[in-house]
């Protein structure tokens, strides 16, 4: 038996008396209130370790904002007091607005027993030994989730729970933030985890192949066509779909996606037969799409089916002192692949890093450190190592290029400012992917 105290407050006494009987052989003591404002005089003069929150007290009324204003009240009193909300089936989306509130776990009424004292004594248990930092088995480039920070330490929170459901995600948060690992982790703590989640850039589709990709074709279905192929929905059936760089799709296309999204059934090019897919998908933009919803630019229905789990990645500079913990560990990572493990990093470099605003968020400082590593001539890398990224002028001294050389620079300029991303350097230089495409090439870039 656990030693600790769970407190339980419900307005309903038949669920406080079956609650407590329950409890009673699993914890030393369980405390009861039917009414929360007898929450603040608990908490005074109890040693409380778990509270089990109903989510509605008042009759008639049941969109949670009761519970939701408590469990706020409890996080006030007692920051980490783990707290376990109770809600009616079918209130998932409430029990998630609690989770992004600070609230440890939910459960469904009616409950299953083993369900309710496995999570309320993990809750217990978090509450003895705190974890300090979001901690998950490893998968690559799992570093950039790994913080301290309390904006981290939520978000990872909130997607161990609906990692597990099947419901649709939509990350966004600016380049270099780790959009892509976030979705790979939700994939691999969800119960599809085991099959190989499928990414499509939706960015780099072209009107003409869109179908094609993402629905399949017959043989003979277009000029090309010399042979069957599944669409990416079939190829993730069972399994997760991720599509990036969402916000980058035209709006006749916005249409063909959403049918697909209501029906979760494909129909290749070139047939007439409906093929049913099962897929969890996770989307994944830079853009503002409710700025783009009320401009006209996408397609509000297609926001809300995409959209019911919503994952803000913040961006470097609003991660505190999580930077320290990346220096650190992309310092080990490329100390280790280039076999120059004698390399330590100045206390004046990591103020310089620290200082430095990050447009390019985790990406840019892992290139960073990378670049500190290979070009660092002693074993200590020092301010003067390292180099970010600054816009490109031309000196005073220099020869006036020639046009082509101009073009060449204006191509190297937006894909480093870009870091790397063909799609929003294209989209910055005002030409197409496949245009930008073509210039590399011209180029040798």
């Amino acid at each position: 038996m656990n030693t600790g105290t769970i407190l339980i407050v419900d307005d309903n006494k038949g669920v406080l008396a079956s609650l407590e009987l329950l409890l009673e052989n699993y914890f030393s003591k369980i405390l009861t209130a039917s009414n929360p404002n007898q929450i603040t005089a608990l908490l005074t003069t109890r040693r409380i370790d778990v509270v089990i929150l109903d989510m509605n007290f008042s009759a008639g009324i049941n969109n949670g904002n009761e519970g939701l204003y408590w469990l706020g009240h409890i996080r006030q009193m007692a920051p980490t007091l783990p707290v376990v909300m109770l809600t009616a089936y079918g209130d998932v989306e409430l029990a998630v607005k609690a989770l992004k509130n600070g609230a440890a776990d939910f459960l469904l009424k009616p409950w299953n027993n083993q369900t309710l004292i496995d999570k309320v004594t993990e809750a217990y248990r978090s509450r003895k030994a705190p974890e300090r930092t979001a901690k998950v088995d490893r998968a690559e480039g799992f570093e950039m989730l790994v913080g301290r920070s309390p904006a981290m330490l939520q978000l990872m929170k909130v997607v161990s729970k609906v990692a597990r459901t099947d419901a649709n995600i939509l990350i966004t948060g600016e380049n270099g933030t780790g959009k892509e690992i976030l979705a790979r982790e939700i994939h691999r703590l969800s119960p599809r985890g085991a099959r190989p989640m499928l990414n499509v850039d939706m960015g780099a589709i072209s009107e003409s192949l869109f179908e094609s990709e993402l629905f399949g074709h017959e043989r003979g279905a277009f000029t090309d066509a010399h042979e069957s192929r599944p669409g990416k929905f079939e190829a993730a059936n069972g399994s997760s779909l991720f599509m990036d760089e969402l916000g980058n799709l035209p709006l006749p296309l916005q249409t063909k996606l959403l049918t697909v999204l209501q029906s979760r059934n494909v129909t290749r090019l070139g047939s007439n037969k409906v093929i049913p897919v099962d897929i969890r998908l996770i989307s994944a933009t830079n853009k503002d799409i409710p700025e783009m919803v009320k401009q006209g630019m996408f397609r509000e229905d297609l926001f809300y089916r995409i959209n019911t789990i919503h994952l803000e990645l913040p961006p470097l500079r609003e991660r505190g002192d999580d930077i320290l913990l990346f220096i650190d560990c992309f310092l080990r990572k490329f100390t280790s692949k280039y076999q120059r493990q004698e390399i330590r990093i100045h206390e004046q470099t990591v103020e310089k890093l620290r200082s430095y605003h990050w447009p390019g968020n985790i990406r840019e400082l892992q290139h960073t450190i990378e670049k500190a590593v290979i070009l660092c001539e002693g074993s200590v890398i020092r301010p003067k190592d390292i180099l970010v990224k600054q816009t490109w002028q031309p000196q005073a001294t220099a020869t006036v290029p020639n046009l082509e050389e101009v073009e060449r620079r204006a191509i190297e300029t937006a894909i480093l400012q870009n870091n790397g991303n063909l799609t929003a350097a294209a989209e910055q230089l005002g030409v197409s992917r496949q245009t930008l495409y073509n210039k590399l090439k011209r180029f040798k870039l």
